[in-house]
């Protein structure tokens, strides 16, 4: 026998014990204590017990409360252009709209005759709330399973909303003048209600949905869409013309061109039997007034007279009837005039901050740049060139961000990190 075994030896053992097991002997302690002091005091003691079960009813309210609080989410802006106006569930005063500002089950979101809002989910799942429009967030959880369930209701105006790819037996639906149209992952659609004109309809761009208004239910596939009216007893479903997809100028693209007054080169993919193609160039993403709108029978077209500055450009499919497509997705360019070899910009990234799938990104550039992230401009640069954006959530695994600083000198830099989320 070693010498280190004669040393005395502390042995600690524990047990974990949870708030219910306290919380259960505690009771039956008290249930103990009561049934002795019955016998004693027979009336005090019924008055004890009836407030000691009032109690215990409250907690235990509170407790599945706060159990049930714990599955909600939030959603937050990642867009907002123009008048947009919210109101929370728990407030009757519309406030505006701020980058800031969590949305939640109940919340009403309303945009005006120049307003538009992007409003993105924890599922991944993104509402681009067009002008005049009005939104209430009817559902937003997820329970233990990763099982989102996301609902927004139309009352007016229109929506172009795309799913993310979310966990299978999760919701994303939009509920519109009593119908209710679910979507699958990895889809888009397009959802607009006009109560005035009892005109209300569902399209699927991409992936596929159905829609059950009553006791009918109309699945769709791309391009496909129903309409209905409050008076009809059946909805009707009609096949779209698909638009193009854009090609040049990029999304987000700056140009920099030694001559803006020269011809800008524009080209879309081609679509079967489309016959020509109208094309529109404007300077505001509502297209509210247009610097372009030709129609073309090629996929390519050159517009000359573009001024330095940011535009918007769409483009709609034509069949040899006349139908038209619905608008194609809008790109954002920026014409900029070369400035000289040497022109640079400054850019300093702070530290990203990870809210769960989501990134805080901070940092600072010249007050009047302009700045990207990921593609996604960043739409407010203080006075002192200082900036906020938080990113759209992220995918699990390792994520690319691209920052990217522009002024009107020419001047470009961009700096990359990568950022692993789990």
């Amino acid at each position: 026998m070693s010498e280190q075994d004669h040393i005395p030896r502390i042995q600690v053992g524990w047990k974990t014990a949870t708030y219910r097991s306290v919380l259960g002997t505690i009771l039956l302690a008290v249930g103990i204590l009561i049934g002795a002091s019955y016998i004693v005091f027979p009336e005090p003691t019924k008055k004890a017990a009836s407030t000691l079960l009032e109690l215990a009813e409250r907690i235990g309210a509170n407790t599945a409360t706060k159990q049930k609080d714990s599955n909600a989410q939030q959603a937050s802006f990642t867009l907002i252009d123009g008048t947009v106006k919210v109101k929370k569930a728990n407030s009757n005063a519309w406030v505006n709209a701020d980058y800031q500002l969590p949305l939640e089950k109940g919340d009403v979101v309303q945009t005006g005759s120049e307003g538009m809002a992007k409003v993105v989910f924890p599922d991944g799942t993104s509402y681009n709330v067009k002008q005049d429009s009005l939104i209430v967030v009817e559902e937003n959880s997820a329970n233990d399973a990763q099982q989102t369930n996301v609902a927004v209701q139309l009352t007016t105006g229109t929506v172009d909303l795309s799913t993310g790819t979310y966990t299978q037996g999760s919701k994303s639906q939009v509920i519109v003048a009593g119908a209710t149209a679910s979507f699958s992952r990895d889809s888009s659609a397009m959802v607009h209600n006009d109560p005035k004109s009892d005109d209300h309809e569902i399209l699927v761009k991409r992936g596929s949905g159905q829609v059950i208004r009553g006791k009918e239910t109309m699945p769709l596939g791309e391009y496909e869409k129903v309409t209905f009216t409050s008076e009809e007893t059946r909805m009707t479903k009609v096949k779209e013309i698909a638009p193009p997809t854009l090609i040049g100028p990029a999304n987000m693209a700056p140009l920099f061109v030694d001559d803006p007054s020269l011809p800008i080169p524009f080209t879309w993919s081609p679509v079967p039997n489309t016959a020509e193609y109208r094309i529109r160039v404007s300077r505001n993403p509502y297209f509210s007034s247009t610097v372009e709108d030709r129609k073309v029978t090629t996929t390519a077209t050159n517009i000359a007279g573009l001024a330095e500055g940011a535009y918007y450009w769409e483009v709609q499919s034509i069949d040899k009837a006349g139908r038209q497509s619905v608008e194609s997705e809008k790109n954002r360019f920026t014409i900029i005039r070369k400035g000289p070899e040497n022109a640079s910009i400054a850019l300093e990234l702070l530290p990203f901050v990870q809210h769960g799938h989501v990134l805080e990104i901070k940092g600072k550039t010249e007050p009047t740049a302009r700045v990207m992230v990921n593609g996604q401009e960043v739409p407010v640069i203080a006075g002192d060139g200082g900036f906020q954006f938080f990113t759209a959530p992220l995918p699990s695994g390792e994520n690319i961000i691209t920052v990217t600083a522009q002024n009107s000198k020419g001047g470009v830099r961009t700096q990359q990190e990568k950022v692993v989320i789990q």
